[in-house]
């Protein structure tokens, strides 16, 4: 294996933990990534990998040995870029709910058609990934930000709404204020942090107040919120960009427009610790191109 390859290979390592994940990354088999990493701590004499039962982790030697490869890496990339005027190579990326299908979807082929050598593994998910471990370039999430080790870029805001079906609103009745939800109900969309469900949010004279309304459905994706709104099964929260057909149809009756939730924040996320390869610095002027129109901003 040549010493970019070994480099890559090392880096890979760190980031997923794992000889076997990072050889399935590389399409190499795992007594070959072995063979490979024993080679390349032979020829640095010194040992970059701390290996247990239960965990793989850099050494000391090793965490300054990969800051230096990621940053070796990049500017190799940024290189070939400029030498062959082409961004190559695979852009893994993971979208929360259905921003993916709804907003990227639809404009990936003119991106993916400008930058033939580019393949882009899009995940589409509820929960929050650990970029590093999981092998991300970046993700894409909606609402406020923990603290992280993450680096965020601001792509916008989401409108939010409060919805019901006709059938839902013919049985429980047409709330008026978020303090005439007695005897209603909602579909309780399970938090993937805190796995609870989340409590409806209304604005009330530029306060957030916050609702709790029994549920008789649990769920934990978007789209299974939206199919049980559909049924009558409750008050839901969403975006409006979500129900924007429903809502022209009439199969969902927005509520409570007076006390609509705050806009929800949408944004990329990056590791900070890293420098960012071309493809991702690319993909991610392209979300602010791409996203920026169709996301309101405060």
């Amino acid at each position: 294996m040549d010493r970019f390859r070994s480099l890559e290979l090392f880096v890979r390592i760190v980031d997923r933990g794992s000889f076997t994940a990072a050889a399935s990354d590389l399409g190499i088999s795992r007594p070959v990534a072995t063979t490979a990493i024993r080679m390349l701590e032979e020829r640095l004499g010194a040992r970059l990998l701390q290996r247990s039962t239960r965990q793989l982790r850099p050494t000391a030697e090793g965490e300054d040995y990969y800051r230096r490869c990621v940053a070796v890496l990049a500017d190799l990339e940024d290189a070939d870029r400029v030498a062959s005027g082409a961004v190559t190579g695979t852009l893994r990326v993971d979208v929360a709910g259905n921003l993916a299908r709804t907003l990227l979807l639809p404009a990936l082929p003119g991106f993916l058609a400008r930058h033939p050598g580019l393949i882009v593994y899009l995940g589409e998910g509820e929960r929050f990934v650990d970029l590093i471990r999981e092998g991300f370039d970046c993700v894409v999430r909606a609402g406020p930000l923990d603290d992280s080790e993450m680096a965020a870029r601001r792509l916008g805001v989401m409108e939010e709404v409060t919805c019901a079906s006709p059938a839902y609103l013919a049985r429980h009745g047409t709330p008026v204020s978020p303090d005439a939800l007695d005897g209603h109900v909602t579909v309780g969309f399970v938090s993937s942090r805190t796995r609870a469900p989340l409590p409806l949010e209304f604005s009330i004279n530029g306060r957030l107040v916050e609702v709790t309304l029994p549920a008789r459905m649990l769920v934990n994706t978007s789209d299974m919120s939206a199919a049980a709104a559909l049924l009558g099964l409750g008050l839901v929260q969403a975006p409006r960009y979500r129900f924007e057909e429903d809502l022209a149809s009439g199969a969902l009756v927005e509520v409570l427009t007076g006390f609509r939730p705050p806009p929800t924040p949408v944004s990329v996320l990056t590791p900070s610790n890293r420098q960012l390869a071309p493809r991702v610095r690319l993909f991610i002027a392209w979300l602010v191109d791409t996203l920026g129109p169709a996301l309101a901003d405060e």
